[in-house]
Parts: structure tokens; C-alpha cells; sequence
């Protein structure tokens, strides 16, 4: 079995294998051979939390927006905050999902990116929905969250993995957007509101290599 301290030398065996089986656009479903290989390789505490997943999607799905964010923000805040260097071997790696349960670590980048898609595959508009890039002002580094607008002018409610709370973010004085995006485009942020778009998200490199990789899993 895997452990937490052979993650950077094992990076090879962990992709493609721990790519999503299917994509995330209406549904978590997981196929057996990858359900089977997290449970042989990384035991079953990484197999329940694939399934706890799934199980919450079924459970969120026709639930309204203000409990499906609260869901989904407080599911993956249980999984620990690790760094990349510490996690992968690697300096900056946005991980999947998938990765980011079965090896139950990741950082601020992994956390969005995970609630991101689980909202998507429960309907939520992509629209609705953006990653942004902040600039957490207490800490003095940089941090990633999810909002949610309700419009594209609303005073957006930020999910983070730093807290279970979710607030709007004019409340959020902490944070100080810089960009954000999502599968549609990039903006440049601000406080309230939309921003200014400035082009495609795949200008993003790690963006780009996070849907390469999620759309490598959907060939035979």
C-alpha cells in the first residue's frame, strides 16, 4: 500500500491511473477497475472516501444551491492541507479530484478545483461558478478560492478551504482578488462583480494540463 511519504516517488503509478474514469459534466461516476485499484493500492479508507463522493453528488443533486455549497465546501475541507513540493515532488500541481481523496491531501488550488467540478456535475451552471486567484492579506501569500454568483454582477459567496463558513465575498476583507476563471474565460477580478475578461482560461498552463489530463482518461 501507498503511503503519504512515497507520493513524490510514485507519481509514475499514480497517473494516468487516478485520472477521472468520466468526465464531470452531469455525474461522479467512477468505474469499478479504478473503484478496485484505489482500494488494492491505497487501502480502503481511499476507496470510502471515493464512494462518500459519489454518495454526497446522489444526495446534493436536487438540493437547493445554498446546501449544495455548503455540502461540497465541507466535504473536501476534511481532506488535510499539504503543500505540492511536500505532496508530489513538485513546486505547483493542480490535482484532480480523484487525486486529491484517494491520497486525502492537497492545497488551496486542489480544494477549488475539486468543488469547481463537483458543482458542475450537480448542475450548477458554469457561469455561476468561478476559481479565483487571491491574495489571502493575513497569511501574506498567495490562495485560491471558489465563488459562486448568483448574477454576473452579484457580490459573490466565496468557499475556501480555510474555513466552513461560506460568506459573500464583501465580507471576505482578507482576500484580495487578483483573477479568476473557468472553463468559459479569464478575468481580471475585483471585489464585487464580473471583472474585466480578458481572453481564455487555457492561457492557464496548469489549467490546460488539468483538462489535458482529465480528457486523456475519456480515450480507450
Amino acid at each position: 500500500m501507498v503511503s503519504a511519504a512515497s507520493y513524490p516517488r510514485r507519481r509514475s503509478m499514480l497517473m494516468p491511473a487516478l485520472l477521472l474514469a468520466t468526465a464531470i459534466v452531469s455525474a461522479v461516476e467512477l468505474s469499478n477497475r479504478l473503484m478496485d485499484y484505489v482500494r488494492q493500492t491505497f487501502g480502503q479508507e481511499a476507496h470510502q472516501r471515493l464512494e462518500n463522493w459519489q454518495r454526497l453528488e446522489a444526495l446534493a443533486q436536487n438540493a437547493p444551491i445554498d446546501r449544495q455549497l455548503r455540502l461540497i465546501n465541507s466535504f473536501f475541507n476534511r481532506v488535510a492541507f499539504v503543500s505540492d513540493i511536500q505532496h508530489w515532488g513538485e513546486e505547483d500541481y493542480w490535482a484532480t479530484p480523484v487525486e486529491l481523496l484517494t491520497t486525502n491531501g492537497g492545497d488551496c488550488e486542489d480544494f477549488s478545483i475539486a468543488k469547481y467540478l463537483s458543482l458542475k456535475s450537480m448542475g450548477v451552471p458554469d457561469e455561476q461558478l468561478r476559481i479565483v486567484y487571491v491574495k489571502a492579506l493575513e497569511l501574506n501569500q498567495a490562495h485560491m478560492v471558489l465563488a459562486w454568483y448568483s448574477q454576473p454582477d452579484a457580490d459573490p459567496l466565496i468557499l475556501d478551504n480555510l474555513t466552513n463558513d461560506i460568506k459573500p465575498a464583501s465580507q471576505r476583507t482578507d482576500l484580495e482578488p487578483v483573477y479568476s476563471f473557468n472553463g468559459e474565460g479569464l478575468w481580471l477580478n475585483k471585489s464585487e462583480g464580473e471583472g474585466k475578461r480578458i481572453g481564455e482560461a487555457q492561457k492557464l498552463s496548469r489549467w490546460q494540463e488539468l483538462n489535458n489530463r482529465l480528457t486523456e482518461s475519456l480515450r480507450p
